[in-house]
């Protein structure tokens, strides 16, 4: 049975993290740091520091490793008080793509791996990029993967472009996607491989101009010009990437839905004070139907978001993999809280359109939640093909 239930301990712990993102972090919203590429690197890590002092950092950790060992459930609930601000979750160091990579560094790093490049992450010293998609090859469909890399039996030798590589600029670990070739040595395929972001061969060429500004130094163009790593660069077993992709999928599909959940909260909460306040033709237009039904809209879809949300979580802390619920919810809770942002937007008016409010910063941010870890269309694809096995 599913119990709908919040336990005190729970409670606290989320109203801990709205305080502390409404008290410290909403004032950073107008930084000049928080930049059309995304906060900075140095607006981040003083948010972090932020997080830091008040016992708020990387809470998705194991208790072994500083965080509170938290359920999907609990992650849930306390991702959706952090994404109250679009800048509460990197404050936290729960965001996307850190949050994601540290789950996936963390089932198949080696002890030494670990000690290098996830340990500094979840201490919050250090950013991490995954390289996977690719101009006109891998994407939503990674079976295209244009990347490749060769092995001698020492050394990988890596050469491709990637694109939309979120926080490039400036990660430290790097989780690269590449097609290994035939080789006497090792399974060919597709292969993750780990190496520190100050290698020679990776090139950023660019950083992107695009419609959303929530991720670390926005998102860049990478090429890979006979990127040399040793056989230790081998993330987990050669020619499983796809396999090992999946194991990060489900989870941050689910993140990514429990923070953007509280950014529409946010914004919900923004348009209902304005229509309380905004007088037109004699009253206030929260007494006009037409403004009183969309702010309804928004509280059904809302609710609906958080139980489908709430429900995949409670499937994979009962042990299933969650991926058909998980791409459900994702599908989803991306067009409805996009529709909330809408309403939001035509709720506020002029102002809504304008930065007045961070409502337009969420509302574009969120036409961009609806393509993360693959489109809507995607996923309806793999939702029925599941159901018509």
């Amino acid at each position: 049975m599913i119990d709908f239930t919040i336990s005190d301990d729970l409670a606290a712990r989320r109203d801990r993290i709205r305080r502390f993102v409404q008290e410290q972090i909403v004032p950073y919203e107008r930084d000049p740091r928080l930049t059309q590429h995304g906060p900075t690197d140095e607006l981040r890590n003083e948010l972090v520091e932020l997080a830091r002092s008040a016992g708020l950092l990387t809470i998705q950790a194991a208790e072994a490793d500083g965080g509170w060992g938290l359920s999907h459930v609990e992650q849930a609930v306390l991702y959706e008080a952090a994404g109250w601000s679009t800048l509460g979750p990197i404050a936290m160091n729960c965001a996307a793509p850190d949050e994601g990579n540290m789950f996936l560094l963390g089932k198949i790093t080696t002890p030494e791996q670990a000690a290098t490049f996830l340990a500094p992450m979840i201490a919050g010293h250090q950013r991490s990029a995954f390289a996977m998609t690719e101009p006109g090859g891998a994407g939503s469909d990674p079976g295209q993967l244009q990347t490749s890399a060769t092995f001698d039996g020492e050394n990988f030798v890596v050469n491709g472009r990637k694109w939309l590589i979120t926080g490039a600029r400036g990660a430290k670990t790097w989780i690269i996607m590449a097609n290994l070739e035939d080789n006497p040595h090792l399974p060919s395929g597709p292969t993750l491989f780990l190496t520190d972001g100050d290698q020679q061969g990776i090139v950023i060429e660019r950083i992107m101009n695009t419609m959303d500004r929530n991720y670390v130094e926005g998102h860049a163009v990478v090429e890979f010009r006979d990127l040399t790593l040793p056989r230790n660069a081998l993330l987990g077993e050669s020619g499983q990437a796809f396999r090992y992709a999946q194991l990060r999928l489900a989870p941050a599909r689910l993140t990514h839905c429990m923070r953007w959940l509280g950014a529409a909260e946010r914004a919900q909460s923004i348009a209902i004070a304005h229509a309380k306040t905004r007088t037109a033709f004699g009253k206030p237009i929260g007494e006009h139907q037409g403004v009183s039904f969309m702010l309804a809209d928004n509280e059904i879809a809302l609710h609906q978001c958080r139980l489908t949300i709430w429900h995949a979580c409670w499937l994979m802390d009962s042990g299933a993999k969650g991926r058909h619920e998980s791409s459900i919810a994702k599908a989803y809770v991306s067009e409805e809280l996009f529709k909330v942002a809408d309403r939001c937007v035509q709720v506020l008016g002029g102002i809504g359109i304008s930065d007045e409010t961070v409502v337009e910063m969420i509302f574009r941010d969120m036409r961009a939640f609806r393509l993360y870890d693959g489109p809507t269309e995607v996923h309806k694809y793999a939702i029925g093909r599941q159901i018509l096995r």
